[in-house]
């Protein structure tokens, strides 16, 4: 899996923590608009197209965990799954999806557990912008990470290819299924907890310094 993002410095309108603030009330994991981004996390899409972001945060005293997929036209097929559309000052209008139902996020996930991938590294670009306007340095510097995540698995291991994906939620967890692959996303972050009964993603972000389970891959059943 490939391992670098490149984040360009732009304004977005609404800010994800806007967007974020006004979508998380009609999914079933909270009832809440107090919305405090405490990390996140990206996933490289390997053709560049799509951008993949997960947010771990506090709300209504629970820490949920939310995948995003960035687009930049609509997705015909997951209108319902659509989070807000977003004007970002450099790439124009992005369509922001809840990322369960995007088979990009979902390859992306299963590829980071069965192969003991990881976060990818965020680089910035800064090539829109005049640099002393802006008080940027240039060319592209890294930017720190800290929200970390890691899969349980191999390097190597194959992956299925998803061409589509299904899923649903109950009040702690989102299912998504994926051919014969069921993967359970963690959307109420259990702090305590450190193992899965199956191949996983562990994190840690700033005020977790312990690894917690994000996500694990259901055992298949006979």
């Amino acid at each position: 899996m490939h391992v670098l993002a490149i984040i360009h410095a732009a304004e977005l309108t609404p800010s994800k923590r806007d967007a974020l603030r006004a979508w998380l009330p009609s999914r079933p994991w909270t009832s809440s608009t107090d919305v405090d981004i405490l990390g996140a996390y990206r996933f490289d899409d390997p053709a560049g197209a799509v951008g993949i972001e997960t947010f771990l945060i506090s709300t209504g005293g629970r820490v949920l965990q939310v995948p995003l997929t960035y687009r930049g036209a609509p997705w015909p097929r997951s209108d319902d799954a659509l989070v807000t559309t977003m004007e970002h000052s450099v790439l124009g209008t992005r369509w922001a999806y809840d990322g369960v139902a995007d088979p990009v996020y979902v390859t992306a996930l299963v590829t980071a557990i069965l192969t003991g991938g990881t976060e990818a590294a965020l680089v910035y670009d800064y090539e829109e912008y005049d640099y002393e306007e802006y008080d940027y340095e240039a060319p592209p510097e890294k930017r720190a990470v800290t929200t970390r995540v890691v899969g349980t698995g191999t390097p190597g291991t194959p992956v299925p290819a998803f061409d589509s994906v299904s899923s649903i939620d109950s009040d702690d967890s989102t299912t998504i299924t994926a051919g014969a692959t069921r993967i359970d996303l963690v959307r109420a972050v259990d702090t305590t907890r450190s193992t899965a009964a199956g191949p996983s993603l562990t994190g840690i972000w700033p005020g977790q310094s312990e690894p917690v389970v994000l996500a694990w891959i259901r055992p298949h059943e006979d």
